[in-house]
């Protein structure tokens, strides 16, 4: 397991609150930010799946916003944090576009038992993991000290109390 060093909390924290955010207007909790090679932030969003898209992921508009506004060279030498480990679709954008490692607090692993803890519906889609889709790319994650808070998002997403 990696040691979570302060910069990497105090961006994964920023990922969490962007979920929070998604999650308050009603859509799936996760957030992510896209960092310059020099630490510069440079894009951030959070789930837009409210409107029933379920293609509006965070990490596809990072990966979508870097292709338009990034030299090949830059997207590969920049980061992504985010909330929750990219689904297969976002993997496979990350690497389509080249961008550079990902950052994660919590894995596609514990999302899935928490799903299952949450007698959630299931996915329509196999919960392939980043490196399931696109090994080349370097990952590090998940935290265990945001596992907590991130689980929390997700049962008030499920099971609303």
């Amino acid at each position: 397991m990696t040691t979570l060093s302060e910069n990497h909390r105090i961006h994964l924290q920023r990922c969490v609150a962007l979920a929070k955010q998604a999650l308050a207007e009603g859509n799936d909790p996760f957030g992510s930010l896209l960092l310059a090679a020099n630490g510069e932030l440079l894009f951030e969003d959070y789930n837009r799946t409210v409107n029933g898209n379920q293609m509006l992921h965070p990490e596809l508009a990072l990966a979508q916003w870097a292709v338009a506004n990034m030299t090949l060279e830059e997207r590969a030498t920049a980061t992504v944090y985010t909330s929750g480990e990219h689904c297969a679709m976002c993997s496979a954008a990350h690497a389509w576009v080249g961008l550079g490692r990902i950052i994660y607090a919590s894995s596609s692993e514990q999302l899935q038992e928490w799903m299952v803890e949450f007698d959630a519906k299931p996915s329509p889609i196999n919960p392939l993991g980043i490196k399931d889709v696109a090994p080349a790319i370097e990952t590090e994650g998940p935290y265990p000290e945001f596992a907590e808070a991130i689980r929390e998002l997700h049962r008030k997403r499920i099971r609303p109390a």
